[in-house]
């Protein structure tokens, strides 16, 4: 197999993966859904797939293609994942150009999210802060009183609480987490940021493999007057 096919073959495997990945979280995890009430569609489960589908389409492209030395899918491959390559880049650009802003509006939108804890038709949203505050050991947005208009005067969900138990969030004396969920997950990110680094890089190495990989076989075609095959 040529190494065009290699590398194509590689980000399709990697779309299944992903794929199989938010397909498992939308069934094990049901109705846990997103943070944001701005974005309710856009949980954790429905973004992976969404990334797995679309890596999954653009692998097969690239495969079937270097394999039957289709001049169409090959440049159809080099297209997607330029796109691809581009809006990653944009994305990032703005997303540091306009950090602060990003994150005043993260925080102001997650606040907003609270207010829909205990309402009907949002027990997604009131299990996401449940099992985020139980994983990172954290309260609310910035601190724990970002509940208190939400439940009450000294009142936090019960998985606020550092030992958890039944109404534990109702007594003024537990012992509560103090730090806020959204810095908890910034301090995560900080702290794995080198492995996260390599990831992006890795992923960032196998698009530019493939974009590199796809033009020279179409080139190749091009140059010894292969006919188009369908």
């Amino acid at each position: 197999m040529c190494p065009q096919a290699v590398v194509a073959l590689g980000v399709q495997l990697c779309g299944c993966g992903l794929l199989g990945v938010g397909i498992w979280l939308s069934v094990s995890q049901g109705n846990f859904a997103t943070f944001s009430p701005s974005f309710p569609s856009l949980s954790a489960a429905n973004l992976v797939i969404a990334i797995g589908t679309i890596v999954m389409v653009t692998g097969f492209l690239g495969c079937l293609g270097a394999i039957k030395e289709n001049k169409c899918l090959l440049l159809s491959f080099f297209i997607v994942l330029l796109i691809i390559l581009l809006a990653e880049l944009i994305l990032l650009i703005l997303f540091f150009v306009y950090m602060d802003k990003v994150n005043e509006n993260a925080r102001k939108d997650l606040k907003e999210g609270l207010l829909l804890y205990n309402t009907e038709n949002n027990v997604g949203l009131k299990n996401a802060w449940n099992i985020i505050q139980a994983e990172m050991r954290c309260c609310g947005v910035t601190d724990y009183t970002d509940w208190y208009p939400v439940l009450g005067e000294n009142m936090v969900p019960d998985r606020c609480c550092m030992e958890n138990s039944q109404g534990c969030g109702r007594n003024t004396t537990t012992p509560l987490w103090r730090t806020g969920c959204y810095e908890k997950v910034k301090m995560w990110f900080d702290d794995n940021k080198h492995v996260l680094g390599t990831v992006g890089m890795c992923i960032l190495i196998m698009q530019i493999l493939g974009m590199a990989f796809s033009m020279t076989l179409f080139q190749h075609i091009h140059r010894t007057g292969k006919k188009y095959d369908a």
